[in-house]
């Protein structure tokens, strides 16, 4: 059971790592664009091979199609709330006083996007065969650059140690939701357990559609779809 807390606040920290970068280093937003662009490669990699892969084999089509769909969709509303509430450069690198950025926003989107990740992370360890290595590694490598951008754009409206908090608690958050999915999922039918892979699978591809692909192709040029592919390329072989 803790062995899921500990493995979502291993994952979560990266997200506390980008921003101790983007806090005490110079990073040019080039090689943000490229660590983004290999984290949405490593992730669109996870949620293929590990949930939707895992789901069909669980629950069959129909469970995940509708799990799929509902995550997506659910996702996507909470996308626009969150960004009518100042969150959408929630992975952008512009300052806050550059755009209409709000530091709760930026916060709640990204606090919405760690939760099916850790939800999953957590779920991965009911086969009783360790945690998921994909998903530990595209989850880490994908918060990297979230806490680069997300930090940016926070500088110049909090004090570096308010931004600090803010990142450790989504780290905590993360840890909380890693440790609820092994819970509640351990509890479940495998139809309904499957279904909710799916539904996280799809508030993923949602989100990294959204969000890490703009930003990954803004800031790195073309280039970001080699980078992308070899990143998915890597949750492939992970997944071996």
């Amino acid at each position: 059971m803790w062995t899921a807390f500990m493995w979502g606040g291993i994952s979560a920290s990266a997200v506390v790592i980008g921003a101790l970068a983007a806090l005490f280093l110079k990073i040019p937003k080039r090689v943000i664009g490229w660590i983004m662009a290999f984290g949405t490669g490593t992730l669109i990699g996870a949620a293929t091979f590990e949930l939707l892969g895992d789901a069909l084999n669980d629950g069959g089509i129909i469970p995940t199609a509708i799990g799929f769909t509902a995550g997506a969709v659910v996702y996507t509303l909470f996308d626009l709330l969150v960004s009518a509430k100042g969150g959408a450069g929630r992975k952008r690198s512009a300052k806050s006083g550059d755009s209409n950025q709000s530091g709760l926003g930026i916060f709640a989107g990204t606090v919405m996007d760690a939760i099916p990740e850790s939800i999953m992370l957590g779920a991965s360890l009911l086969a009783g065969n360790g945690v998921s290595v994909v998903l530990v590694v595209s989850i880490f490598v994908s918060n990297i650059p979230e806490g680069l951008s997300s930090t940016v754009g926070l500088q110049g409206k909090y004090s570096r140690v308010k931004i600090i908090l803010m990142w450790l608690s989504v780290l905590l958050i993360s840890a909380i939701a890693a440790l609820g999915g092994y819970l509640f999922l351990e509890q479940l039918p495998e139809e309904m357990g499957a279904a909710i892979g799916a539904f996280a699978g799809g508030g993923i591809i949602a989100m990294i559609c959204s969000t890490m692909m703009r930003e990954a192709f803004e800031e790195g040029g073309p280039v970001v779809g080699l980078i992308a592919s070899m990143g998915l390329l890597v949750s492939l072989l992970l997944d071996l």
